[in-house]
């Protein structure tokens, strides 16, 4: 039993009808602002946590209303990155929806992502998680959550490294709430992880701002216990702003360029 209360069993189920389905949406955020104006970053107090541009707002917030018309299915439950300016993001009704901050969902915390010269030289990244949720609509925070990473990964981990920790995140909060509908507000790659993670051999070619991969797996309910198959990929390519190809037509290519 976790600490909502929920006993959830670990092994995979593979056949009989499943209870009901689970579905959790890992989207991007929108258009940061220091990849429009190269100079903010001079004259910035924290310029390793750029804001979103106004079109990166506004890009949010309709990719929220489009999510919220055509997902058919409602959200419960929000996860945010603590630097993915997820507050701007979901127009979903506050009293429906219980929002958290969660560490383990944060950019890469290399400097492929984050650049050296602009990350902090003590060490201090300065995201307090109460000042965060104090920015978030009034009445979302779930303030009795407790959070799969009590702080930030360590600075400089590898991308291997990264990859897995999205990999395991999605798994660990899906299976805290089987019951519940997740959507978890990070980066580009944690949306490259959703596809190429859960839907094998397929490279990802782009991911865009706001772009979101949909996932599904049916729930198997015995008695007070929950267990859970695997996800599947709803997201096509392209259709969400993430576009990708199989493996297959890259060893094909290779095979032909070398004839």
């Amino acid at each position: 039993m976790d600490s909502s209360g929920t006993q959830f069993q670990e092994n995979h189920v593979n056949q009989g009808r499943p209870d009901f389905y689970q579905n959790v949406v890992v989207m991007r955020h929108g258009d940061r602002l220091d990849n429009f104006e190269p100079l903010w970053k001079t004259t910035a107090a924290r310029p390793w946590d750029p804001p979103l541009m106004e079109g990166g707002r506004v890009r949010a917030f309709r990719t929220g209303q489009k999510l919220r018309s055509g997902l058919g299915f409602p959200i419960h439950r929000s996860y945010d990155d603590p630097n993915a300016n997820a507050g701007d993001t979901v127009p979903f009704d506050p009293s429906k929806l219980k929002v958290s901050v969660e560490y383990g969902l944060c950019e890469i915390m290399n400097r492929g992502a984050i650049h050296l010269d602009v990350a902090p030289k003590d060490g201090n990244w300065g995201f307090d998680i109460s000042e965060l949720e104090a920015m978030l609509p009034s009445g979302t925070v779930d303030d009795k959550v407790e959070r799969v990473y009590k702080e930030l990964p360590k600075w400089e981990e590898t991308l291997p490294c990264t990859r897995s920790r999205y990999a395991q995140i999605f798994k660990v909060l899906a299976d805290k709430y089987p019951t519940d509908n997740l959507l978890l507000l990070a980066h580009g790659e944690a949306v490259n992880v959703a596809v190429s993670e859960f839907k094998k051999d397929v490279n990802i070619y782009q991911v865009s701002y706001c772009a979101y991969a949909e996932l599904k797996r049916p729930i198997f309910k015995k008695n007070q216990s929950f267990a859970a198959g695997d996800f599947t990929v709803l997201t096509n390519s392209g259709q969400t702003g993430v576009t990708y190809f199989p493996t297959s037509a890259l060893t094909d290519n290779v095979s032909h360029s070398s004839i």
